[in-house]
C-alpha cells in the first residue's frame, strides 16, 4: 500500500469498526469479535507505518481546504508517530480487557460503549497525524464529544453531573483559550501548519510570546493542569476501561501531546529558550505535580487516588515541554509512553479488584493480594515504573527530564521532581504492601475470592510486562522522541 492509502486506512478503520459494532449489536460474541479484529488491524498497521516512517518514508495526506490557508491535512512526524503507536497498541489491549470487564460487571449499553470507544480512537489518531492546528483542533473537539457517552455510560445522576463537568471544562478551555491562541498564531504568522523549528520566530514580539503560550497551556484542558483539572477526577465515575482510555491511551495523552506539538512546531525550542517564553509558566506545572500528589495521598477511593496521580504525572510532560531543552523534550515525549503503560496497568488492576470484590477503597484492600497475587503483582510493577525505579521503563523518562532540568540550571525544579517521586512512593506503594502483608479486616475471609477473568488478567500481564521490557528496550520510543526533539 502507498503511504496515502495506509494513512487513509488507519484513520477509517476504527470508524468502520464502530459501524460493524452497531450492526452486530444483537450478537455480543460477533460484536466483540469485530472490536478485536478492528483493534488488531489498527495495531498491525501502526507498527507497519512506524517501520516505514523510521526507514525514511514520508506520509502526507490532504483531504480538503475549507478556506484558503486552512486545510484538513495529515502528515506523520516523529512525535505523532510515537503517540499513534501508543493509541494503536493499547486500544487492542484495552479491548481485550474491556470484554472481560464489561461482561463480568454486567454493564448495560455495551454496544454504545464499544462503538464510542472506536470513534474516540479515530479522533486520537487524527490528532496524532494532524499537519496543522486547524486539523488538530477539529479532532481535539471531536475527541471530547465522542468520549462524553463513555463518561456518562452509567446513566446515573452522578454520571450525568460528571459529564457536564467534563464537557464544560474541556469545551470551555478549548473554545475560550485554545481557539483564540490558534487565531492569534494565524494572524501573526500567516500559517497554522506545523513546521520544524516553529513558525513564530521573527514574526511575534517576544514580549507577547509568554501570553500566547499561556493561552495554549490553559486552553489545552486535556493536559489537566491546575486549575483546569477537575474534569479528570469527575470522569472517574465511568467504567474502568474508560478510565484507562482517559488516563493512558487517548484523552489526557492527546492533551500533553498537543502541548508538546505546539512547543516544538509552533514556537520552536530555540525561540522559547532565547526569549525565556515559558518563564514563570513552568511553575504552574511544578505546582500541579506537587499539589496533585498531595491530594492523591488523601484519597481513600482507589480510582480517585489514581486520577490525581495522573494529573501529577501529566505535568511532568508539561514541565519537560516548557524546559524546551533537547533532554527535557526527549523526557517529556518518552513519559507519554512510559506513563501510558504504567498507569493503564494500575487502572486494569483497580478494575479487576472491583469486578471480583466490588471494593473501591484502599482501606479495604488488606490481605487481598494473597487471593489475587497476579493482580497486585501487576499493580506493584506499574507502581515502581511510575515512581521511576529500575528495572522499569518509567526510569528513562524521569532520567531525561532530570537531565533537561540540569541543562537549564533550574535546580529547584530538580527538587520538585525528587519530592514528587517520594510522594509517588507514599501514595502508591502502600497499596500493594497493604494487599500482600496486612491482615484482612476483622470478619473478612478471602478463601472464595479468585483472580479476575482471564481476559482481564491477560491484559494486565501484557501491560505490566511492557513496563519491564521498556527498561531494557526503550529504543523505539527513544528514537522517535529524539527525532522529535531535533536529534539525528
Amino acid at each position: 500500500m502507498t503511504p496515502e492509502t495506509l494513512m487513509t486506512t488507519i484513520l477509517l478503520l476504527p470508524l468502520l469498526g464502530a459501524i460493524g459494532i452497531v450492526a452486530t449489536r444483537h450478537h455480543p460474541n460477533l460484536r466483540e469479535g469485530v472490536t478485536l479484529v478492528t483493534a488488531s488491524l489498527v495495531a498491525i498497521l501502526v507498527v507497519i507505518i512506524a517501520n516505514q516512517f523510521l526507514a525514511g518514508k514520508e506520509f502526507v495526506l490532504s483531504l480538503a481546504e475549507p478556506m484558503p490557508g486552512l486545510s484538513i491535512a495529515f502528515k506523520i512526524e516523529a512525535l505523532g508517530m510515537l503517540f499513534s503507536l501508543i493509541v494503536g497498541l493499547l486500544w487492542l489491549v484495552t479491548s481485550i480487557y474491556a470484554i472481560g470487564y464489561m461482561r463480568s460487571h454486567n454493564e448495560k449499553n455495551q454496544t454504545r460503549f464499544y462503538a464510542a470507544f472506536a470513534v474516540a480512537i479515530t479522533c486520537a489518531l487524527g490528532i496524532a497525524f494532524s499537519d496543522n492546528l486547524f486539523t488538530l483542533f477539529l479532532f481535539y473537539e471531536l475527541l471530547t464529544l465522542s468520549t462524553y457517552p463513555l463518561v456518562t455510560h452509567a446513566g446515573t445522576a452522578e454520571a450525568k453531573k460528571a459529564g457536564r463537568v467534563y464537557l464544560g471544562i474541556l469545551l470551555g478551555t478549548s473554545i475560550g483559550f485554545f481557539l483564540l491562541a490558534i487565531l492569534i498564531t494565524w494572524f501573526v504568522s500567516g500559517t497554522v501548519t506545523f513546521q520544524q523549528g516553529g513558525v513564530l520566530a521573527g514574526k511575534l514580539d517576544p514580549a507577547w510570546a509568554g501570553l500566547l503560550y499561556a493561552l495554549f497551556l490553559f486552553g489545552i484542558g486535556k493536559a489537566a493542569l491546575m486549575p483546569f483539572h477537575r474534569w479528570l477526577p469527575a470522569a472517574m465515575v465511568a467504567p474502568t476501561p474508560v478510565s484507562a482510555l482517559l488516563h493512558a491511551v487517548a484523552v489526557v495523552k492527546a492533551g500533553v501531546f498537543t502541548l508538546l506539538k505546539v512547543t516544538l512546531y509552533i514556537f520552536g525550542s530555540d525561540f522559547i529558550l532565547s526569549n525565556n517564553v515559558t518563564g514563570g509558566l513552568i511553575w504552574v506545572a511544578a505546582a500541579t505535580i506537587l499539589f496533585a500528589s498531595m491530594i492523591a495521598m488523601s484519597k481513600d477511593n482507589l480510582k480517585a487516588r489514581l486520577a490525581y496521580s495522573t494529573i501529577s504525572q501529566l505535568s511532568y510532560i508539561a514541565l519537560g515541554a516548557m524546559l524546551a531543552t533537547k533532554s527535557g523534550l526527549i523526557g517529556a515525549s518518552m513519559h507519554i509512553a512510559m506513563h501510558a503503560f504504567s498507569k493503564i496497568t494500575l487502572f486494569f488492576a483497580a478494575g479487576a479488584v472491583l469486578v471480583v470484590t466490588h471494593k473501591k477503597l484502599v482501606s479495604e484492600l488488606n490481605g487481598l493480594g494473597r487471593a489475587m497475587p497476579v493482580t497486585f503483582a501487576a499493580f506493584l510493577i506499574g507502581t515502581l515504573s511510575i515512581i521511576g525505579l529500575p528495572p522499569l521503563g518509567g526510569m528513562w523518562s524521569k532520567w531525561y527530564l532530570g537531565l533537561g532540568i540540569v541543562e537549564t540550571t533550574q535546580l529547584l525544579l530538580l527538587a520538585v521532581l525528587m519530592i514528587s517521586s517520594l510522594l509517588n512512593i507514599a501514595y502508591l506503594l502502600p497499596i500493594p504492601v497493604r494487599a500482600f502483608f496486612s491482615k484482612p479486616a476483622s470478619g473478612e475471609h478471602y478463601t472464595e475470592i479468585k483472580e479476575a477473568p482471564k481476559t482481564i488478567l491477560f491484559a494486565m500481564i501484557i501491560t505490566s510486562s511492557a513496563c519491564i521490557i521498556l527498561f531494557f528496550y526503550p529504543d523505539p520510543f527513544y528514537q522517535l522522541a529524539s527525532l522529535a526533539a531535533g536529534g539525528p
